[in-house]
């Protein structure tokens, strides 16, 4: 739980910071939803195939076109897995309007398995490609992996592990 209040206080702060820093920044601000294919390494008493359909809502900001914030939150329905994350990521851009990217993520996901429910830490990176289609749309390819520690009933959760592809619109 302690973990748990630590990372909402630093998430706030900087959701409440981020418009008086921005003043002083290249700010892109977007929104955007995303869906891909999520497999969990579920192993013990209730092993099980952990793959399926992943959604996500996510936004966020590009801050002088090479560093981007996001938030996300995301939601599997085959483990019932609801998950908020903060994300940073480096853009690098290779072509005109494409750009490559990896970061690292931290946040909280709560799984359900065999009717135990447990809300963990978790925290892992990500890679991936973004195209910019115009000032206001923007589409990504990317994978991601994140460490997670749940652990109920002799059944663990080693990590999770997604291709996403995403549609973002920027403000």
């Amino acid at each position: 739980m302690k973990k748990l209040t630590a990372i909402s206080s630093v998430l706030l702060t900087a959701l409440i910071s981020a418009p008086s820093l921005a003043n002083d920044l290249d700010v892109d601000w977007f929104a955007g939803v995303g869906t891909g294919y999520q497999i969990d390494d579920v192993t013990g008493a209730n092993d099980m195939n952990g793959e399926d359909v992943a959604f996500e809502l996510r936004g966020g900001a590009i801050l002088n076109d090479h560093h981007r914030v996001m938030g996300t939150y995301g939601y599997m329905d085959k483990l019932e897995q609801h998950s908020f994350l903060a994300s940073y990521d480096y853009l690098l851009p290779v072509y005109e309007n494409v750009n490559l990217f990896a970061g690292v993520s931290m946040g909280v996901a709560d799984s359900e398995i065999a009717n135990e429910s447990s809300t963990e830490f978790v925290w892992g990176g990500q890679v991936g490609a973004m195209y910019q289609f115009n000032e206001s749309w923007s589409a990504e390819l990317s994978y991601q992996y994140l460490d997670q520690d749940y652990e109920e009933n002799n059944t663990k959760l080693e990590n999770t592990q997604q291709i996403m592809v995403s549609v973002d619109y920027h403000f």
